[in-house]
Order: C-alpha cells, then sequence, then structure tokens
C-alpha cells in the first residue's frame, strides 16, 4: 500500500511541476507579461499537454522505477519521454490549426523546463535518501552522481540479484558502471510483490523469489547473487535450495554481523557458507562509548596472527585509535595482519612485533617503548587433543604467558587489560581448558589485589566458526576428499558464533568494564555436531550415509559431549547489552594462587606431566580429568 501512495505522490508532484514547466514557457517568452489571449491558449492547452506527457511518462516507465535509486537510465527515459511529449504535442497542434495563434518557442521553452524539473525531483530524492539515511553521506551521493556518465552495455556472467533494497541496488550500480566487474546483472527477484515490475538502475524487478526457476528459464541466467544481508537462517536455507533445484550457482554477501562498516561491494561477494545457515543476528553496538576508549589511544593485542586476535584488530582499527601494536610470535599470520590492516586502515599506526609473552624481557621493552592503553590478550594455545600430549606446553602458554602479561600491564599503568577466555575453562576436562581457568583466577586475582589503576576483565565465549581449530575446515575437507565425515559423538554439541561477532561484543564489554568482571557472551542456541556434519554434507551436493559416510570416533582426550558458561555457585547478572551478561565471582587467596602457579611452571620446565595433572587438580578443584 506504501507503494502506490508513493507513487500516487510522485504523479502528483510531475503534474504540478509540469503545469509550472508550461505556465513559466508562457513567462520567459513573453518577458513575464502574458497577453491576455496568450494565458486563455494556455488554460485551453494545460489540459492536453498534461494528458500527452503524462501518457508518454508511462509510456517510458518513469513510474516503475525506485527514485531513491535514480540512475542516468531513468534520467534517459525523463529524456526520451519529454521529447516524445513535445513532439507529439507539435505535431497535433499543426495537424489542427498549424500554430495559429500559438507561439513556436513555448513549447521548446517548455521541453527545458520539464526536463529541468522532473530530472530535479528525481535528482533530489535520491540525495535526501543518500544523505540522510544510516550509512551514507555527501560522498556517496557525488559517486552516485558520477555513475550516471559512465553507463555502457556489457557482456559477462548472467546474473539474477536476490533482494531489491539498498544492497541489492549498490550490487547491481556497481556491476553495470564498473568494466573489470564480468556480472550482466539480469533482473531482481524481492519477497515484496510491491516492487516487482519496478526498475532500478534500469534493471526490472522480475518476480518473487519463489518463482526463481521461470525467471531462471526466461532469461538464461547463470548465477544468483544473494543480496540481503539481514536474512535469517531459514530463509537462507530456503533460497538455497531454490537455487540449487534449478541448477543456478548462488554466491552471498557478508551478513551485518560480518560487515566492519555496514558497506557492501562486489568485492565483499563470496560463496554461501554454512555460517550463513546459523542466522545470527548481528550485533548492535554503543560504539559511542566503545569509540571513548579506543580512539586516539594506544592498543596493544597479543596473539594479533591468530583468528579472535585478527577479528580483533579490524575491529579496533574502526574506532580510529592511534597506534596498534600486533603482539605476535608466528612470523607469517604477522605479516599478513600488518599488510592488511595498513591498507585498509592508514589513518592508523599499525606496529607489528615478533614476540612471545613467555618472555617477560619482551613484553616490558615493548610496553615502555610504546606505552599502550588498552591491552586484549587474545594469545593462546587452544587445541585440547594436542596440549593433552604436551600439558607443558599449555602452563608456560596460558598461564606464566598470561601472568607477564598481567603483570607487565600493571606495572606500566595500562587502563584496561582484556582477557579473551573460553567455555571449556568452566568444569573442565581438558589440560586447556584448565589452564585457561587458572588464567581467569590471575585475572581476577590482579583484579582483587592490584594497587594500580589498571581494570582487569575477563570475556568467556565459546566456539567461533572459521577459527583456526574450528570443526568445519576439516568436515569440508574430508567431504571434498569423498569422506568419511569424522565425528567423536552422535550427541556432541557445542556453542558457535561468528568472528566478528565475538571481536564486537569483546570490544563492548571492554567499554562497559568497571573491574573484575567475568562477562559471558550470549551464545545463542547449541548445535549438534552430528547435525551440523550431515547439513554441511547436503549444502555440499551429497546426501549423508549415501554418498558421504559419516564415522563416530569416541571423544578425544580433553573433550567433553556438551560445554558449560558457568561454574555452578556463579551468579548470572543481566547487562544494558542483551548479549553480555556478567558473572559475580570471587577472588579467591592471593598468596596460595601465586604459589601454586610457582610451583606448577616449574613442573613445566621439568617436563612432568603427572605432577602438572596432579597441581592442576588442585588448583582448580572442578578439573575432572578424563
Amino acid at each position: 500500500m506504501k507503494i502506490y501512495r508513493n507513487r500516487l505522490l510522485i504523479i502528483v508532484a510531475d503534474i504540478l511541476l509540469l503545469c509550472c514547466a508550461f505556465y513559466f514557457s508562457h513567462l520567459i517568452r513573453f518577458e513575464f507579461s502574458i497577453p491576455q489571449w496568450a494565458f486563455e491558449k494556455f488554460i485551453r492547452m494545460l489540459g492536453v499537454v498534461l494528458f500527452v506527457k503524462l501518457l508518454c511518462f508511462f509510456f517510458f516507465d518513469l513510474y516503475k522505477g525506485m527514485w531513491r535509486y535514480s540512475s542516468l537510465n531513468e534520467f534517459l527515459n525523463i529524456g526520451k519521454a519529454s521529447t516524445a511529449g513535445t513532439v507529439f504535442l507539435v505535431v497535433l497542434i499543426l495537424y489542427t490549426n498549424r500554430f495559429e495563434g500559438i507561439s513556436r518557442s513555448v513549447f521548446v521553452i517548455d521541453w527545458f523546463l520539464t526536463l529541468f524539473f522532473i530530472m530535479g525531483l528525481r535528482l533530489l530524492i535520491r540525495l535526501c535518501f543518500e544523505k540522510f539515511s544510516k550509512h551514507n553521506g555527501w560522498q556517496s551521493f557525488i559517486n552516485g552522481v558520477s555513475s550516471f556518465f559512465k553507463i555502457k552495455n556489457r557482456q559477462g556472467i548472467g546474473t539474477i540479484i536476490i533482494g531489491a533494497g539498498d544492497c541489492g541496488q549498490k550490487i547491481c550500480r556497481e556491476i553495470r558502471y564498473n568494466s573489470s566487474i564480468h556480472y550482466n546483472v539480469l533482473g531482481f527477484l524481492d519477497d515484496d510483490p510491491g516492487r516487482v515490475g519496478r526498475k532500478i538502475h534500469g534493471v526490472s524487478v522480475l518476480d518473487k523469489i519463489e518463482n526463481i526457476g521461470f525467471v531462471v528459464k526466461a532469461t538464461g541466467a547463470d548465477e544468483a547473487i544473494i543480496a540481503i544481508p539481514s536474512l535469517g537462517a531459514g530463509r537462507m536455507r530456503t533460497i538455497v535450495e531454490l537455487c540449487k533445484t534449478c541448477g543456478l550457482k548462488y554466491k552471498t554477501v557478508p551478513s551485518m554481523g560480518e560487515l566492519i562498516d555496514g558497506k557492501v561491494s562486489v568485492q565483499s561477494i563470496r560463496d554461501v557458507e554454512y555460517r550463513d545457515l546459523l542466522g545470527r543476528k548481528p550485533v548492535v553496538l554503543d560504539r559511542e562509548s566503545i569509540g571513548n576508549y579506543l580512539g586516539s589511544k594506544t592498543i596493544i593485542v597479543t596473539g594479533a596472527g591468530g583468528s579472535i586476535g585478527k577479528g580483533l584488530c579490524r575491529q579496533i582499527c574502526s574506532y580510529q585509535p592511534d597506534k596498534i601494536i600486533l603482539f605476535e610470535r608466528a612470523e607469517s599470520p604477522l605479516y599478513d595482519i600488518d599488510l592488511e590492516l595498513k591498507k585498509e586502515f592508514e589513518h592508523v599506526i599499525v606496529i607489528p612485533v615478533l614476540g612471545d609473552i613467555q618472555n617477560k624481557d619482551e613484553l616490558e621493552k615493548v610496553f615502555q617503548e610504546y606505552q599502550p592503553h588498552i591491552v586484549f590478550h587474545a594469545a593462546a594455545y587452544k587445541h585440547v587433543p594436542m596440549l593433552e600430549g604436551y600439558p607443558w606446553k599449555a602452563i608456560e602458554n596460558n598461564i606464566l604467558g598470561t601472568r607477564n602479561v598481567a603483570k607487565v600491564s600493571e606495572k606500566f599503568d595500562c587502563d584496561k587489560f582484556v582477557l579473551v577466555s573460553t567455555d571449556k575453562a568452566v568444569n573442565p576436562t581438558s589440560i586447556m581448558g584448565t589452564s585457561k581457568r587458572i588464567a581467569e583466577m590471575i585475572i581476577q586475582d590482579m583484579s582483587a589485589h592490584s594497587l594500580s589503576k589498571t581494570s582487569f576483565i575477563t570475556v568467556r565465549f565459546g566456539n567461533v566458526i572459521g577459527s583456526a581449530g574450528s570443526v568445519i575446515p576439516l568436515f569440508k575437507k574430508q567431504i571434498k576428499q569423498g569422506g568419511p565425515v569424522t565425528v567423536t559423538h552422535p550427541d556432541v554439541i557445542r556453542y558457535f558464533m561468528l568472528i566478528p561477532e565475538a571481536c564486537r561484543l569483546i570490544l563492548q564489554a571492554g567499554a562497559m568494564s568497571k573491574g573484575g568482571e567475568i562477562f559471558i557472551l550470549e551464545m545463542g542456541e547449541p548445535v549438534n555436531i552430528d547435525h551440523m556434519a550431515r547439513d554441511l554434507i547436503r549444502f555440499s551436493g551429497f546426501e549423508p550415509e549415501f554418498d558421504i559416510k559419516i564415522e563416530y570416533t569416541g571423544l578425544r582426550p580433553g573433550e567433553k559431549l556438551y560445554e558449560e558458561l558457568i561454574f555452578e555457585g556463579e551468579d548470572i547478572v543481566p547487562t544494558e547489552h542483551k548479549k553480555i551478561m556478567v558473572l559475580s565471582g570471587q577472588a579467591g587467596e592471593s598468596d596460595q594462587l601465586n604459589g601454586s602457579i610457582d610451583r606448577i611452571i616449574e613442573m613445566a620446565r621439568a617436563r612432568d606431566g603427572e605432577k602438572i595433572r596432579t597441581l592442576l587438580k588442585e588448583i582448580v578443584p572442578e578439573y575432572m580429568p578424563q
């Protein structure tokens, strides 16, 4: 209903503008003093002029376009319609009275004014939408205007864009006006029936999404781009199945949760992946509070080359810190993230540091030189089965390394220290989980007994899709090899979230903290790993057990059937952010904890696995090794 009301308003506005154009053409012709006889002619001809011009406007589809997306196609159609209307009127007058008592120059002036007024209205509508929309400004408008002069016919992969909203039109515009992009947009599909039959950048909205099969047959399309960043999991699955049914290749734009700045482009288009089928809603952030504690500051991220570390660095740089220090001991990942950030965030000073958190002297030199304000400690060993065989590595990296970074942060009076923890620290059954629990205890102890101004906080969450240790890349590799897909147990469940989502929430928790809190990120519904494996097999075009076998291998060392986010006795307190909760935990006895940690570090250096496990049990009574 809103679509038709808007269209009616545009028609009414066009009628008023056409009246003005015809009247002003008489004013200009008669030097702003219209004779009585000419005014009477104007009154008698006005109805015919309006009827003819509106008829031409409808014929050239001027009322099928979406004016917020007006482009050169719409402006060319306005020119054609105005010219056709003027020519028709001139021919009609010549046929009826051969211009007796009618000024010919009036129609020339009227033609110019019609173009000016009608084009101006469309341009003003687009300007208003782009100037006052949430993610765009004047620069977007200027870019759009410049694109009007670059229209061309093109060849390329026949493509249908699914979604005729803001994202779809941006993708279409970029494809049509960029010769290096080898796509040819054949049409749009959209769930809104009011958009069907209308045009965006001269491309028609052909039908509803459910009718994609008919559209593919009619257009011969080879590929579809799903351009709906806010699409839910159920709807994404439905669209993917529709594309598969009609043999159409499909790609998508990232979800809003993955986009750092909310902007989409052709370069962001990628294959549909399992994370798109989870349908996690985008995280709403208090950008002002985050900007206040990150903007113009010096930030250090340990483990900057890891999955979470890289995600944190990207998100932090979007808040315009003064400097970001990338502390990482793996050379290649550090090199990669350094290049990426320097290219994408030229306004931020990016400082790569090849170092090890186990070396306290290295840390002190870096902190002495750069004086960071905020510390995000994401460096950790995370592979559960691997650390069962090398428990001393977990102690040296996850416990000693964490204490080193925390102590150095305290010594140099950093404003905030944020520990990235894991749900495996709760009632742990693994060396890795227990070492991360002790890391949490160190931070709680530092918060309770430190005399410095540093606020120490912990953020605890579950698995992230796309991380180096995620099970999804393994399943995809096994499917590509023809199987079997190995699942540890049919009842194993895990919590999952996207890396950008986790990083956003870590930053938000840091902005909310006062010191000493353990923040818990809302992980949504747990995912059954067996069901995930079967989904991935079907998603790859195969049938579980028939095309690709599933093998159950049994739980690996240190693994458990399900993960937990809180210990018994920890009380969850809600925060102002619905996806972040805080625990009211208590710090233990400081001297006793530090003494136990010193002893377990000695056992790690002696490579004594049995004594390490015994001491872990003493420090964390909840530790239940399998």
